[in-house]
């Protein structure tokens, strides 16, 4: 068994691929395994990870014969992992040299479950350091303490799961609430889902100020930047939150920032409408009224309540259109 499977999920990204390879050979040791997953590429990706292959240890390319997206490339990449510890990185993105080693010897000596970094966000030239929200760093925590409160920027709003290290015990058969995957039916906010699960179901983390993962924003290819249907995925990945949460033994603790949460998402979607195509601006107003109306009315009365004038008023008139339609 090797100390740590990294997992690079790769879709398109001839471009940028061979600097996160180079990075990844900065990062080869004996107990590393890399596992690059071309999720059908159309372009020369797939070339790009054959050599990579032939020049970097321990690393293997599995294919998908048809593209299924990043959350099923991600599980693939699980499921053939062999490692003690697992780790993501995305097939656009790039590690600084001894980063791996550097979380391998975090998680070790503070001994939990999963451990999250801060990260540096490259876009172009500029560089900017975001840091983990976590109210406490270098100590051992209760996983579900990265959660509330929900007035405040927590842990389970910092999604970017490259950025830690997980015991592979998370991901088997036994683990509390199940073995944990990314939801392959959704094809952007698979991320959130995930880190929220992973709050609700491991015991312990940390949070350390590592600065070893670079991610590239603004490509024009990135799911971040598109405008069409895919973006509304981040409705039914709420849904699915919020769902584990309200069968949770403490989901009264927990239902005010996964409410909030929601509200915030469908009120910012709400503001760039008009970026969508017609089609879309109708479905997202449709699905985000009746995304409302699923959340406990007490608390999301209390949410309404609680957040600023301009949000409140897009959520009240979505509200109100739902009501008025479940009328006629």
């Amino acid at each position: 068994m090797f100390k740590l499977s990294v997992i690079v999920p790769c879709h398109n990204v001839q471009r940028f691929a061979p600097d996160t390879v180079r990075s990844l050979a900065a990062n080869a040791g004996p107990g590393t395994e890399f596992i690059l997953v071309d999720d059908c590429s159309t372009d020369a990706t797939g070339e790009v990870l054959d050599r990579a292959v032939r020049e970097l240890p321990q690393a293997r390319v599995i294919r998908h014969e048809t593209n299924q997206g990043i959350a099923q490339a991600r599980n693939t990449g699980i499921e053939a992992a062999r490692g003690e510890y697992l780790t993501f990185l995305d097939g656009d993105d790039w590690y600084a040299p001894g980063h791996l080693a550097d979380l391998v010897r975090v998680i070790e000596e503070l001994g939990c479950d999963f451990v999250r970094t801060d990260h540096v966000q490259s876009t172009g030239t500029k560089r900017t350091v975001r840091r983990a929200p976590a109210r406490r760093r270098d100590a051992v925590l209760d996983a579900r303490d990265g959660i509330a409160p929900a007035h405040m920027m927590t842990m389970v709003d910092y999604p970017f799961v490259w950025a830690g290290i997980y015991r592979r015990e998370l991901f088997e058969d036994g683990a509390a609430g199940g073995a944990l995957r990314f939801v392959p039916q959704l094809r952007t906010a698979e991320d959130r889902v995930f880190t929220w699960q992973l709050h609700l179901r491991a015991r312990t983390f940390a949070s350390v100020g590592l600065l070893g993962v670079f991610y590239r924003r603004g490509i024009t290819t990135s799911l971040t930047q598109i405008s069409d249907a895919r973006q509304l995925d981040f409705i039914p990945a709420h849904d699915l939150v919020l769902e584990e949460v309200m069968a949770h033994p403490e989901a009264e603790r927990y239902l005010p920032k996964i409410v909030r949460t929601y509200c915030a998402m469908i009120a910012f979607h709400a503001a760039k409408a008009d970026e969508y195509e017609s089609a879309v601006a109708r479905q997202l107003k449709q699905e985000s009224a009746a995304a409302l109306r699923r959340m406990p009315s007490r608390v999301l009365e209390d949410t309404l309540a609680s957040i600023d004038e301009e949000r409140r008023k897009v959520l009240r008139r979505l509200l109100g259109g739902a009501r008025k339609a479940a009328r006629i």
